[in-house]
């Protein structure tokens, strides 16, 4: 298919948006989570999976829906911005889904690895798999849509023609060798 110059550089400004926004998020996230806390003391570290969510869960419910909000919430830009800097609309959506969730399961581990040096951070596994899940749900809600609106805008040049695919013209022409003048 042909592209006009408006979809090409739609996708240009998309890509340099998403990089930008996803270097702004990363730096607020690293500073968010690796910065030490004054604290008086420390929890120990949660390495079984779902046993922190089980004791905010015995906070009560207004505290419980904060923390885990908070869990969800903290790196779910990836899931719109790791698509975006990557500017690809022919994709499969189960592709996609699974790389960027799995981007985001990763970055969400390094920030967890990171924390073991940093007074006042601790280890807690329940924090990667908020951190993905919120990754996961921005991603299904929102690239599918985008996906679809750039593809629709890409397909349509200025003056408002829908560019069609164009007939094949034929084969190549040949040039016979032309010798060298003696």
């Amino acid at each position: 298919m042909r592209h006009g110059s408006d979809g090409s550089a739609v996708i240009i400004r998309f890509r340099a948006a998403g990089g930008l926004l996803l270097l702004a998020h990363l730096l607020l996230v690293g500073w968010l989570s690796l910065r030490p806390l004054d604290v008086p003391w420390v929890t120990s570290p949660n390495f079984h999976p779902l046993a922190g969510i089980e004791a905010y869960l015995a906070l009560g419910p207004a505290p419980a829906a904060r923390r885990i909000c908070e869990g969800l919430l903290l790196l779910a830009p990836l899931g719109v911005l790791l698509p975006m800097a990557g500017g690809r609309l022919s994709v499969s959506p189960v592709a996609s889904l699974a790389r960027t969730a799995l981007a985001g399961g990763l970055f969400s581990l390094a920030i967890e690895l990171l924390q073991t040096g940093v007074p006042g951070q601790v280890v807690d596994v329940d924090s990667v798999l908020l951190n993905t899940a919120g990754v996961a749900l921005a991603h299904l809600t929102v690239v599918p849509v985008g996906r679809a609106r750039l593809r629709r805008k890409q397909e349509r040049v200025p003056g408002g023609a829908v560019l069609r695919e164009e007939a094949p013209q034929g084969p190549t022409p040949t040039i016979p060798r032309v010798g060298i003048a003696p």
